[in-house]
């Protein structure tokens, strides 16, 4: 079955008239304040967004409500619920409704999503486990080690991505060192690659900075006189951690969670590359989709549910944060 993965050609009708409304509000923009003001250094950032964000999205949503033939559709929907729902139609349009019937619901899809959803939870607990001691110590005014474990945690971000996660490979291999520090102990070799514990370790390694840097923006704000007057009320180091500097630090804990939990969801090069394709999250389902299937419509229709999941995800950061007080990695 052929699918249909060319624009349509109201796309470039929308980017052509988005294009001139553009350069009307920056000419508007000019004759009203009698020169340049400091607003229009904005406009390409504007212009990017609606090149490169709003305009794909618009996208998206097109593929997803129409079928190969650009007419408006739910069964991309229904593929997300039922995998084997677009197998059914095929069989039922040529051998008939008996045999349409023997193929019953596929549940690959859903399967995808609440495993892909499992790991995104494991990735982010152990994240905050991990992530929450250690910028605590670097926000420590009294640790002169602080601001050295910052850079330490910087200069792996300094490299690509795919390379961090590649450079796993060489030490979770059969030959790698992992294993072959276990050898020297006497311990033989494990099966370190290729499996979803290889998959959460490429994760965790990752997605930790932005676990940490959100709670240490956070702590690195707080007025160190809050400490000393809980300290003057009779609370220890135990109490005022946990009544005092836990609480005004939930802004950032909630901004780390976002920030790891959905990137998390929708990684598909980690599976890739340490799982050797024995695990599948629902962002090697969406690419699968998309580049091994063709299947653009499906593929968008499952883009429109991670993005559901990501705007559910945002609005929880705002309702705990509407200050937008966590911060951020800079």
């Amino acid at each position: 079955m052929q699918f249909n993965s060319s624009m349509p050609w109201w796309s470039y009708l929308l980017m052509g008239a988005g294009l001139l409304a553009f350069i009307a509000l920056v000419a508007q923009s000019i004759w009203r304040h009698r020169g340049v003001h400091r607003s229009l250094f904005a406009s390409p950032y504007t212009l990017w967004m609606i090149v490169f964000t709003v305009l794909p999205v618009v996208l998206i949503a097109y593929y997803a409500f129409t079928d190969s033939a650009g007419g408006f559709t739910l069964d991309n929907f229904r593929a997300f619920w039922d995998s084997n729902h677009l197998m059914r139609e095929q069989l039922r349009s040529a051998a008939g409704d008996e045999v349409a019937a023997t193929v019953v619901r596929g549940s690959v899809n859903i399967d995808t999503l609440v495993y892909s959803l499992w790991m995104a939870f494991l990735c982010t607990a152990i994240c905050l486990l991990l992530g929450y001691p250690a910028a605590l110590f670097m926000a420590d005014r009294q640790m002169k080690l602080g601001a050295t474990i910052v850079v330490l945690f910087i200069i792996p971000m300094w490299m690509n991505f795919l390379l961090r996660t590649i450079a796993w490979m060489s030490l979770l291999e059969d030959t790698g060192l992992i294993n072959q520090l276990l050898e020297a102990m006497g311990l033989g070799k494990r099966q370190l690659l290729y499996n979803q514990g290889a998959v959460l370790l490429g994760m965790i390694y990752n997605f930790l900075p932005f676990m940490v840097f959100p709670i240490y923006t956070s702590l690195s704000k707080l007025d160190p006189r809050l400490s000393e007057a809980a300290a003057d009320l009779g609370c220890n180091s135990w109490r005022t951690l946990y009544k005092v500097i836990m609480p005004l630090s939930i802004p950032g804990v909630i901004s780390g969670i976002t920030m790891v939990f959905m990137p998390s969801v929708t990684t598909f090069f980690i599976p890739r590359v340490l799982g050797g394709g024995h695990t599948q999250m629902f962002g090697d389902l969406i690419e699968a989709k998309f580049l091994t299937e063709g299947n653009w419509n499906v593929g968008s229709a499952l883009s429109l549910v991670m993005m559901l999941l990501i705007l559910i995800s945002l609005s929880i950061l705002r309702k705990a944060d509407p200050n937008g007080e966590g911060g951020g990695i800079a």
